[in-house]
């Protein structure tokens, strides 16, 4: 095509002013984070944050959330009820406007809302664009109201259609499926997640889940309720019941400063790692921010003021520093701020400089009346803070070891790293496998152009117990973090990963597909979370997914990853297969390998992501702590086969 027509092709007729709720379907991930499974249950939770604000200005306390036989998701509520009356500048109902128009509803309004929760403030309407069909029902005024919308368009005016002295919001909706291309099925787990945090982060709110797809024993639809009495304290001893306390009590304040709410809830254990939740207005700012370093703040000043002053530390040779304060420690910061300025990569870290201040002075009063009123849990607490610094020191000498590894000097990489001739990171992959004989058998069957192999030597340390010098002494792991050239963070934030030197954009775990396999895949997992979350967060991490059997027949022959589908398969040949049960990766030659497991064309990576970080923490002190029994009855409820381990 000539430069001419080009010009022409491109004319005031080129430009696209999209209407907000137009914009939202084309660009659906500029709304709700991404068209997967997270932003399938983010239509959930902005349609729950609605109820969730009706409660927090204190109109609300029942909140029921339905997953429906066909996947439609109805949320109802008892509080005032949208509006309805007409909207002067609109021309149409108040619920017509919330309902289809971005950016309207009334936590916009101060009077309305003071605080309000949701992340990008889009609501509902966001919901209703993304959704196949949405019907709203609102009980208001002595009378029953309903409008329904099709891909966030109105089918009718809104329309009374009975007496109800009732009142509240009743929000159906099934998603797109033509935007939610990968799943519209709704996970009850992480509904049940969510609605559990939010519980804890609302007390008071009686919030119940029913899944109208599946029943139990009973012929009772699967359900629960979540209510908490107590709040954060109660979130605290869920998350840290699998963990062995150091202090008598839970450690938590309740209160308002500088005209902020706070509310803090933290406990001492005998681990070894640091779990700080954060959240501002229900949002979970895993990124941190300003609240939490108040937080930070305020614990550190305080405890080193008590600590100097009993004169425990006079013996000790070296400085303590911040994160001696936080080790064993799990805690919970809750803010609401009414107008919240975000920042970072994923918009959850909070950016408000008044916030800093008012929580560091509330920590601050709350662990100084805890001390004084509990001297021998703080004797206790000033002990561990000297082992950890004790251990730090240790740890320190150990990471310098790994540091001076470096994978670009000569011989710097691990002996056992077959590498990849690519250079360019986000073309590369690294395929940590389960023992020699799986390694020796990845490194025949790769495309050594793109595809690293680093076999790992049977059990990595479980650094669920470990101390941190144990954890980057541990040979295996000193190879994980040379191979993929991540460098250890400093003393003040030792955990910390500068992703710019990662060698390999795919970090794929592939192990056995039996319990011993699960094991050693669980226990990397738990060193990539607890030592490398930025690798998990940044998207890097995926699951091989190996097949269990080979079902031949004659000159037929398929794979099969589960027994339905091995009983499948042995069903279409119609009789006479023979059928292979492949005990591990080193069962299978260098061309089946790469057929089922490594050739991007047909394999199966499960990528790894973290929906829910506390829940996360609990599960992984749960599966890699001392405490035997909620193991057991995790691994029995969500275990296919299991050799439970006690």
């Amino acid at each position: 095509m000539s430069e001419e027509a080009n010009k022409k092709q491109y004319s005031e007729d080129s430009i696209q002013a999209l209407e907000g709720m137009e914009h939202v379907r084309m660009r659906p991930s500029m709304y709700i984070g991404d068209v997967g499974v997270r932003g399938l249950h983010h239509l959930v939770y902005e349609v729950v944050d609605n109820s969730i604000d009706e409660a927090m200005a204190g109109y609300c306390d029942s909140i029921d959330v339905i997953i429906n036989e066909d996947n439609s998701i109805t949320v109802k509520d008892n509080g005032r009820g949208i509006p309805v009356g007409l909207h002067k500048k609109e021309g149409v109902s108040a619920l017509e406007v919330v309902m289809t128009k971005i950016g309207a509803g009334g936590k916009f309004d101060k009077d309305s809302y003071k605080v309000s929760g949701g992340l990008h403030g889009v609501g509902v309407s966001c919901v209703n664009a993304l959704s196949n069909h949405l019907r709203a029902t609102v009980y208001r005024e002595g009378k029953v109201w309903e409008q329904e919308y099709e891909k966030g368009k109105a089918l009718y005016p809104v329309k009374s259609i009975g007496d109800s002295n009732e009142t509240g919001t009743v929000v159906t909706f099934i998603p797109d499926d033509t935007i939610f291309t990968q799943t519209t099925e709704y996970s009850y787990d992480t509904l049940a997640n969510r609605m559990r945090e939010l519980s804890y982060l609302n007390k008071g709110i009686t919030i119940t889940l029913t899944d109208k797809r599946n029943k139990d024993e009973k012929g009772e639809y699967i359900h629960e309720t979540f209510h908490s009495k107590e709040g954060l304290k109660e979130f605290i001893k869920f998350l840290d019941g699998n963990r062995e306390a150091l202090t008598q009590s839970v450690i938590s304040m309740e209160g308002e400063k500088n005209g902020i709410p706070v509310e803090v809830a933290m406990v001492y254990n005998t681990g070894y790692t640091e779990n700080l939740h954060s959240y501002v207005n229900n949002i979970n700012t895993h990124e941190g921010g300003t609240h939490l370093s108040g937080f930070r703040r305020g614990l550190t000043t305080t405890l080193k003021k008590y600590a100097d002053n009993s004169g425990m530390l006079d013996k000790l040779k070296f400085e303590i520093s911040g994160d001696d304060f936080r080790e064993g420690l799990t805690a919970i910061v809750s803010v609401k701020v009414a107008e919240p300025q975000f920042e970072g990569q994923t918009k959850t870290k909070l950016g408000n400089r008044e916030v800093t201040s008012a929580v560091s002075q509330a920590v601050s009063e709350m662990l100084t009346d805890y001390l004084e009123e509990h001297p021998e849990d703080a004797k206790q607490i000033v002990e561990k803070v000297k082992l950890a610094a004790q251990a730090r020191h240790a740890a320190a000498k150990a990471r310098e070891m790994v540091q001076r590894k470096n994978p670009m000097s000569v011989g710097g990489l691990p002996g056992k790293l077959s590498d990849c001739s690519e250079q360019d990171p986000t073309k590369c992959e690294v395929f940590l496998v389960e023992g020699d004989s799986a390694g020796g058998t990845a490194k025949q069957g790769r495309d050594r152009n793109f595809q690293a192999i680093l076999p790992l030597r049977g059990k990595i340390l479980n650094v669920e117990k470990a101390m941190q010098h144990k954890v980057f002494e541990n040979e295996e792991i000193k190879n994980i973090y040379t191979a993929l050239g991540v460098t250890i963070g400093t003393e003040e934030d030792s955990k910390a990963l500068n992703l710019d030197k990662l060698r390999y954009h795919k970090v794929v775990i592939m192990c056995d597909a039996d319990v011993d396999g699960s094991h050693i895949e669980t226990l990397i997992l738990t060193f990539f979370f607890r030592y490398m979350r930025e690798l998990i967060e940044a998207g890097h991490v995926y699951i091989a997914t190996p097949p269990l059997y080979l079902v031949k027949k004659g000159s037929k022959k398929r794979y099969a990853w589960n027994d339905k589908e091995r009983d499948e398969i042995v069903a279409s040949m119609n009789g006479g297969a023979g059928i292979q049960r492949y005990k591990g990766l080193g069962e299978m030659n260098a061309e089946q390998l790469w057929d089922t497991t490594m050739n991007p064309e047909f394999r199966t990576l499960r990528q790894v992501s973290i929906d829910n970080a506390t829940e996360s923490d609990r599960i992984f002190s749960m599966l890699m702590g001392d405490e035997v029994p909620p193991r057991r009855e995790f691994i029995e409820k969500n275990a296919v086969y299991a050799n439970i381990d006690a």
